[in-house]
């Protein structure tokens, strides 16, 4: 006989990704129930995700669970999950900065923390990464605002901002900010050659190749990235490869299915002109570098906050592969990444002790917008 919960449930957008935002107290006691019960929720596995909530795309298939927190700290524990579209799969491993971003209005809508009037700010700690981030979250009247005038790049019109503040956020595997102890590594790519790399943790951990190592431009869409098997059976080979020199797994063919979301795998490339996915230009004189990234396998259709704030990081890291590629004028307080979708700027408080070339990142720091979209409770069939 076929299970039936029902189970309360917020879809809230959080940057440039969708979600469902959850309390961990609407969920079973034992976390291995989980799994199961998010993979039917979202629809997976299923390329359309046509039987559930999930929306196709690794950005819009995310879960957000959300509960009070003992941490001193922090206001509220956060874990986010990652729900494979096509594979059984729902991965725990690392953040989502734009899922984030809708944490600190959820907790707020749900009573886990009391709204000032004007700004409120909520500490979150994330419990895939152990870091706390604080959300500055504009609450007039002691009610959350959604509407404003802020607009980021990959989301229609605008909204109310939400600044995100990544607290100490190097070392979320626990070695540090650079994890091989290397500014740069070099691969050996079966099939292709040796790639040079900087694989950089912080806020999650990123893997970066300049665009031009890898027969690309750092101007490609989405849509050309996708459109080239060859294209994303190096990115991944890459990607894997570096999950293997931070012991994530053993063998990088297996990238994909044992650690698909960390480290992110992101190439860079020096500012030009480019044009966005939506066809506006971008001029060279905007932007301190070219970024593209990549989400689940698939190139992301702008940029993950947590892959900015990394970004952030790595080009104060003298000799990095960003900062080698970082424009020699650039205002490391608000580094303007040059994405698919459009720009988004980031930046980081930095020092850089004498004697060492490795800083040491106090914090780093973005604006996203979030909105509610749905309150209601979701029939999970089992």
């Amino acid at each position: 006989m076929t299970a039936v919960k029902k189970l309360p449930v917020t879809i809230m957008r959080g940057g440039t990704s969708k979600g469902v935002y959850i309390l961990e107290s609407d969920l079973p006691a034992n976390h291995d129930e989980w799994e199961p019960l998010l993979l039917r929720l979202m629809g997976s596995p299923d390329a359309k995700q046509i039987d559930g909530l999930g929306g196709s795309y690794s950005v819009t298939s995310k879960v957000a669970i959300i509960k009070k927190s003992d941490n001193p700290d922090a206001d509220v524990d956060y874990t986010f999950a990652q729900v494979s579209v096509d594979k059984p799969l729902v991965s725990y491993k690392g953040n989502c900065g734009n899922i984030s971003s809708g944490v600190g209005p959820f907790a707020i809508e749900k009573g886990l923390v009391e709204a000032k009037d004007g700004m409120t700010t909520v500490r979150i700690f994330n419990t895939n990464t152990n870091k706390i981030i604080a959300a500055d979250v504009k609450t007039p009247g002691g009610e959350v605002a959604y509407s404003g005038d802020f607009a980021i790049a990959g989301v229609p019109g605008t909204a109310s901002p939400v600044k995100l503040k990544f607290v100490n956020p190097a070392g979320t595997l626990g070695k540090g900010l650079l994890p091989t102890g290397n500014v740069v590594d070099t691969l050996d790519v079966p099939g292709f050659g040796q790639v040079q790399v900087s694989i950089v943790d912080a806020a999650n951990p990123l893997v970066f190749a300049k665009a031009k190592d890898i027969g690309l431009t750092g101007k490609e869409t989405p849509d050309e990235i996708n459109g080239s098997p060859a294209a994303l059976e190096l990115l991944e080979k890459i990607r894997g490869l570096a999950a293997v020199k931070l012991g994530l797994i053993e063998d990088y063919t297996r990238s994909a299915w044992d650690t698909p979301g960390i480290p992110k795998m992101t190439f860079v490339a020096e500012p030009d002109d480019y044009t966005a996915s939506d066809g506006k230009a971008i001029a060279k004189k905007d932007i301190d570098l070219l970024s593209r990234m990549m989400s689940m396998q698939k190139a992301h259709p702008s940029y993950a906050m947590t892959g900015a704030m990394c970004t952030a990081a790595a080009a104060v890291t003298p000799g990095s592969i960003v900062n080698q590629v970082l424009a020699p004028d650039a205002d490391t307080q608000f580094i303007r990444i040059g994405h698919a979708a459009g720009i988004l700027e980031c930046g980081a408080d930095f020092t850089i002790p004498a004697g060492s070339n490795v800083p040491e990142v106090e914090d780093t720091f973005g604006f996203r917008t979030a909105n509610l979209l749905m309150e209601g409770t979701a029939t999970i069939r089992l």
